[in-house]
């Protein structure tokens, strides 16, 4: 199905765009929820006039993903769980805790974006990678302290 998009969706493409998607994924996604209008016959020439050019797209796209990584690089999140009487941890810290605390710092990262150097599991300072594409890596610090 053909759709426009209305807004910057990763992965998928940026606002002003006619792409092509799945039906279900743009009938039970981007349109309801506004990410898109569907592109028919009959409006095809309307959503065309619309249509931005982006030709430079792979420049706009690193442009916003560098500005994301100076964004991530100075994060520094502070985690505080239960822990035993050696500082071991009660359970591991997981992607989807940090992807969760980043989103509280107003960044939105999805889980299989963050990279563990080993697994957290006792209280210390620890380094996070976050792959925002091939060639932009971000870190942040983990600082892991008893409840």
């Amino acid at each position: 199905m053909k759709v426009f998009l209305r807004k910057d969706i990763e992965g998928v493409g940026l606002s002003g765009e006619v792409i092509k998607v799945g039906d279900g994924y743009a009938r039970n996604f981007l349109i309801p929820k506004g990410f898109a209008a569907e592109v028919t016959e009959n409006n095809e020439e309307f959503f065309q006039k619309k249509v931005k050019n982006v030709e430079n797209r792979q420049h706009v796209i690193a442009t916003k993903t560098s500005m994301m990584a100076e964004k991530i690089k100075g994060i520094k999140l502070v985690v505080k769980r239960k822990m035993h009487d050696d500082g071991k941890l009660y359970g591991g810290i997981n992607a989807t805790e940090i992807v969760d605390l980043l989103g509280q710092k107003g960044i939105s990262v999805s889980k299989n974006q963050i990279e563990f150097d080993k697994t957290i599991k006792s209280k210390g300072q620890y380094m996070v990678t976050i792959v925002l594409t091939t060639q932009i890596r971000s870190q942040i610090e983990i600082d892991v302290i008893a409840e």
